[in-house]
């Protein structure tokens, strides 16, 4: 007795452990995936990092100063209206101007306005008293020397281009170099607009489309397709350049309220947003829509509005990398925006001196801003995951390009303008889409063969086909995924027709079956053994479908006309792909059909045999004693069957990864594929950076599974131990 209560004594122990270190182990998985989610939604840190003493802008010129820095920010640049020294650079550490000599082409050349290429950051150019603009560009060299890195810039200066005839001074100015050539448009003093195009020699064309409004804002897009013009009225003139030689106005629209106007114009990487300040400090990002369906005609809307300034906008700068962007006013404050998420994530207040012109860093982890008593100011900005908010995840974001809000995701592009879609609406539809058609698939041949087995069949051919449908789930779902992907979809796509027909012949071919053998002679059935009746049944399945399929061609020719793509297509607006939730619900329902049928069967086969044989002692045939006594007693069991194997269909990962064409659409179709959540990270987390975005998005994606299936086991214990107090008298 001693040994055995030492034996007890152990195995009560090593239990124990074994369950506690169960649980600890789901606890830490638990953590350690929040703890990569929880960062995507820290809020943005920020603050100005010094103040150095720059070059004073003239205050009577509206667009005399830029600055920039190289992506290292260890170097900032200004340029300045002026006669002398219109390039400065400064070590952003200690302030100290860097010795530099200017270009022989910029000597004793007064300069009346400076204007930044869109998307570039390092081409610029100058507008002259005379009516000339002169190109320049900036880059930076880095080398070591001595184990140290060296930062040494260049300046060249592009040939001078006379762009007003009457040689009026250019206060305002736009210029973009594209593939076609250079275009620049200016602003005089006497208040006229000058447009060169390609060639950029060409003879300057006068813009006259804003009437009289006084122009406050000039921009280019960095293809060189659109001219943005705002004004002094709060208007925004938008001209195609396309054709080079003459502007065309295609659009006028109001965005500012009467008596504000536009203070400052800035598209955003990709050109297609345009963020509009005004002198309200009203910030906001407008976009091209399509008029109609059919219609390839865009016109501007505004799309988001974000915190507004407290005093008149002076600056917009875009990020080079995504699509946030930076905004200065005239008490100095610096705020940070960010386009797809419509938020204003972070507000650095200023010292009341006015920004006269901002420049969001290359890597956009800091901004140099320049006061308009010459200070510069630069801020460092850490904001690794400004795309990520609660709205963006699970709400419709209006996308560039899109005519409205969508749930969207797609994580990456090929090109470097790609605007991240991070919805994971789409695929948590994905995944509750398979696992739907998989349960519809699965649960009544799971149900229906675990009570024929355990009802009806005899024990010994019960003996045989229980432990073959158990050996079923020890095949790989890998196996099960590249057979659906590569064999099955191609046969369902060929004989779909014929699969139409079978959910009508098969049925009907089992009732007439069922129906003859009601007149079948009784001393003939005595001779069959119980459960004999399936090996009648499957030719009978077998032939109906194998006429089916012999038919195939007659039925769609009779059913659709000649082909059922088109047909449903042209009739129901529904397009088949090869790989569909279709192929999904036979591929993944087989490979959830043991897991429902063991437990379902075993919950079945545990009623008490007393309890049936009194059933049957008493007058009721088989089917009324399943159904009113067998189901009712095994239904906790049942139920846990079904739980199960909805959370087995949940974390499917290779059947839908193989079997599906991974578009994360949401659409209830089945002809269409899907992306499930679980697929979504084996195909993402490859290609995704340690710590970025996309990263700790795809653990976000793991907590949801881990919360689906936490809440489905939750849910379905509760439920499976009410229904077994309730029937716990039978």
């Amino acid at each position: 007795m001693t040994r055995r209560r030492i034996f007890d004594r152990l195995a009560q122990i090593v239990i124990t452990m074994g369950g506690i270190a169960v649980i600890l182990s789901i606890i830490g998985i638990f953590i350690f995936l929040v703890k990569e989610v929880t960062p995507l939604f820290f809020p943005p840190q920020g603050t100005q990092t010094s103040q150095l003493t720059g070059t004073s802008p003239p205050g009577a010129l509206p667009q005399s100063s830029l600055v920039g820095m190289d992506e290292y920010q260890e170097i900032i640049y200004q340029l300045t209206a002026g006669s002398n020294h219109q390039i400065r650079f400064f070590n952003a550490r200690s302030g100290t101007p860097i010795a530099h000599d200017l270009p022989s082409g910029l000597a004793q050349i007064p300069i009346t306005s400076v204007a930044r290429a869109v998307g570039s950051g390092n081409q610029f150019a100058f507008g002259t008293d005379d009516g000339r603009i002169i190109p320049v560009t900036i880059e930076f060299a880095a080398g070591f020397e001595e184990e140290a890195r060296q930062i040494v810039p260049t300046i060249t200066l592009g040939p001078p281009v006379q762009l007003t005839l009457t040689k009026e001074r250019i206060v305002r100015l736009a210029y973009q170099p594209t593939e076609r050539g250079r275009l620049a448009v200016a602003l005089t003093d006497q208040g006229r607009l000058w447009y060169a195009g390609t060639p950029f020699a060409t003879s300057p064309a006068p813009l006259t489309g804003h009437g009289a409004e006084p122009v406050t804002a000039l921009i280019f897009d960095s293809r060189g397709e659109t001219l943005s013009i705002g004004t002094a009225g709060g208007n925004l003139y938008h001209y195609d350049v396309r054709e080079g030689a003459q502007p065309s106005l295609i659009e006028t629209i109001s965005v500012a309220p009467a008596g504000t106007s536009v203070t400052a114009l800035s598209y955003l990487i990709g050109d297609r947003s345009l963020a509009i300040g005004t002198s309200a400090g009203d910030v906001s990002v407008w976009m091209p829509v399509r008029q109609a369906q059919e219609s390839s005609i865009t016109r501007f809307r505004l799309i988001h509005q974000f915190d507004a300034h407290p005093s008149p906008v002076t600056g917009i700068s875009p990020s080079l990398r995504d699509k946030g962007f930076i905004t200065g006013d005239a008490q100095g404050n610096l705020f940070v925006h960010y386009a797809t998420s419509a938020q204003t994530l972070l507000k650095l207040q200023g010292n009341h001196q006015a920004i006269r012109t901002l420049t969001f860093s290359p890597k956009a982890d800091g901004a140099v801003a320049l006061t308009d008593q010459g200070a510069l100011l630069t801020y460092a900005i850490h904001n690794p995951h400004p795309e990520t908010t609660l709205a963006t995840l699970f709400k419709p974001v209006w996308y560039e390009g899109y005519e409205g809000p969508e749930h969207v995701w797609q994580s990456s592009s090929g090109a470097d303008d790609f605007e991240a879609k991070f919805g994971l609406l789409p695929l948590i539809f994905g995944t509750l889409k398979g696992t739907l058609y998989a349960m519809l698939v699965a649960v009544p041949l799971a149900i229906l063969g675990a009570i024929y087995t355990s009802m009806f069949m005899h024990p010994d051919l019960r003996a045989k086909i229980k432990p073959t449908i158990e050996i079923m789930a020890a095949l790989p779902t890998v196996i099960l995924g590249f057979l659906a992907g590569l064999w099955l979809a191609p046969l369902l796509e060929r004989i779909f027709p014929a699969l139409i027909a079978m959910t009508v012949a098969v049925p009907v071919s089992v009732a007439v079956t069922a129906i003859l053998w009601q007149y079948i002679p009784a001393s003939i059935i005595r001779r069959l053994r119980p459960g004999m009746e399936s090996f009648v049944l499957i030719p009978i399945i077998i032939g109906a479908a194998w006429i089916c399929l012999g038919l195939n061609q007659p039925i769609e020719s009779f059913l659709f006309g000649s082909d059922y793509k088109t047909w449903f297509a042209t009739n129901w607006g529904l397009r088949y792909d090869q790989r569909n939730a279709l192929v999904v619900g036979f591929a993944m329902g087989f490979a959830i059909v043991p897991i429902i049928f063991s437990i379902s069967e075993e919950a079945l086969s545990n009623v008490p045999r007393h309890l049936i044989a009194g059933s049957l002692a008493l007058g009721a045939t088989r089917w009324q004693t399943l159904v009113k006594l067998v189901l009712v007693s095994a239904s906790p069991g049942i139920f846990s069957a079904l739980m199960i194997g909805f959370g087995r269909a949940i974390g499917e990962t290779m059947i839908v990864l193989m079997a599906t064409g991974n578009t994360p659409i949401m659409d209830w179709s089945l002809f269409n594929g899907f992306r499930t959540l679980s697929a979504n990270i084996a195909v993402e987390i490859p290609e995704a950076p340690h710590g970025g975005t996309l990263y700790r998005t795809l653990f976000l994606a793991a907590v949801l599974l881990f919360a689906f299936t936490f809440l489905i086991n939750t849910v379905a214990e509760v439920i499976r131990q009410r229904l077994r107090t309730k029937y716990s008298q039978y």
